[in-house]
């Protein structure tokens, strides 16, 4: 959709992503999906190569210091591959502006170049058994001894668990101080982290996802990420990179094979995209993916730009991530629907697709988290606001004491 604004340096980086996704080997998707692969090492490899990990890194540190539009530029082609090759593209992007955001030089050169370079990996553990949504409700903790933090506790769902080189893990510090209680750090997974495979996901397999438990592992002090207690300030801003999930070329390459096949398959002597019960789906699809595709821009531009507030920068990014991961569920089981029967087979990639993005609506903050982000800054603005428009609710047929003794709110 946005492409029509694409800069030459943008079809450029376009044309690179693509090169990488045309890689990829068939068997590689396969094989993942059927977890004959515990993790895409290769594809992390490759992506790193070819200096598409992390764009937006300062190119002092390996990347390209670019900005979010031109990250989408690179997603909308990974996305095509399905949702377990672009998670782990993503959180690279994410890991990585953890790191160059709130890392030191010493850490930013330890750990930051390689993981851009491609030649190591890094998982993000938040998630833990008890606490789902309840981040602040975490209990994984970290103990000052000397010059070391020891961390015990565990997490779960942690993508990329079997093939992380080091881990970006909070922890409760500060007991009892509610957000305050916080840290992050930078664990190495050869510092003693146990990693347990998460066996049964519906889809989205192959990524390594796993547990991770922390038995007494030492950290080494200065592997404190930003400020003791202070964990909860990273979460806040990595929030943005977190949810930032505009990419739909993946939906729009399932929603292609659907109306190619509606364009050839006959039913009562006519194809079956001449009935209005798959045209108009296509047309519904088409309609949804472009209206993302245009949101996406318009939010990329503005943290890009850093327009308004953090909390209007939030209420953007959660608006986006559910309605582009609520739209890629629909676009998916209507594709489904238009093939029918055929549809549900693995004659097409169309039933992996549907178990792949039935996860997007539940990971990094459920769709449900999005609602209560986007009403509570949504009332922060009207709130807070002092309008200088026109009063639209003084335009009634009642004077305006006629009015006012109407309205009773108690």
């Amino acid at each position: 959709m946005f492409e029509v604004f694409f800069t030459k340096e943008q079809r450029s980086l376009q044309r690179e992503a693509q090169d990488l996704v045309k890689w990829v080997p068939r068997q590689l998707i396969l094989d993942m999906d059927d977890e004959k692969i515990t993790f895409p090492k290769e594809w992390i490899e490759e992506s790193g190569k070819r200096n598409l990990l992390a764009v937006r890194v300062p190119k002092q540190y390996g990347g390209r210091g670019l900005k979010w539009v031109d990250e989408f530029v690179i997603m909308n082609e990974v996305t095509k591959l399905g949702v377990p090759l672009a998670c782990v593209f993503g959180i690279t992007s994410l890991v990585s502006e953890v790191l160059s955001t709130f890392g030191t030089e010493a850490q930013n050169e330890k750990y930051l170049r390689p993981l851009v370079a491609g030649k190591v990996w890094a998982g993000e553990a938040l998630t833990e058994p008890r606490g789902g949504s309840d981040f602040f409700g975490a209990t994984t903790n970290a103990r000052k001894e000397g010059r070391n933090y020891v961390l015990s506790g565990q997490k779960r769902f942690i993508v990329g668990a079997e093939g992380a080189d080091f881990f970006i893990v909070y922890a409760v510090t500060n007991p009892g101080a509610g957000r305050d209680s916080l840290s992050t750090f930078i664990v190495e997974r050869d510092m003693g982290v146990e990693v347990k495979h998460v066996y049964g996901l519906m889809g989205s397999r192959g990524t390594g996802t796993g547990r991770i438990i922390f038995r007494e592992v030492r950290v080494p002090e200065e592997n404190l990420l930003g400020k003791e207690n202070e964990g909860a300030k990273i979460f806040y801003k990595m929030m943005v990179p977190e949810r930032m999930a505009g990419a739909v070329g993946g939906s729009r390459a399932i929603l292609e094979i659907a109306a190619r096949y509606a364009n050839r398959r006959k039913a009562f002597g006519q194809t079956i995209r001449n009935y209005e019960a798959v045209s108009f789906r296509i047309a519904e699809c088409v309609t949804k993916l472009d209206a993302v595709s245009a949101l996406a821009y318009a939010v990329a531009r503005t943290i890009d730009e850093g327009v308004g507030t953090a909390g209007y920068q939030r209420r953007l990014v959660s608006e986006l991530k559910k309605l582009a991961t609520q739209t890629q569920w629909e676009v998916a089981n209507e594709a489904m629907q238009i093939l029918g029967g055929i549809g549900y087979t693995r004659v097409f990639p169309i039933e992996r697709a549907v178990r792949e993005t039935r996860l997007l609506q539940i990971w990094t903050g459920t769709n449900d988290i999005q609602n209560l982000i986007i009403q509570h800054e949504y009332y922060k603005e009207i709130l807070a606001q002092v309008s200088e428009d026109r009063n639209i609710e003084a335009d009634v047929t009642l004077t305006e004491e006629e009015a006012e003794e109407e309205k009773v709110y108690e």
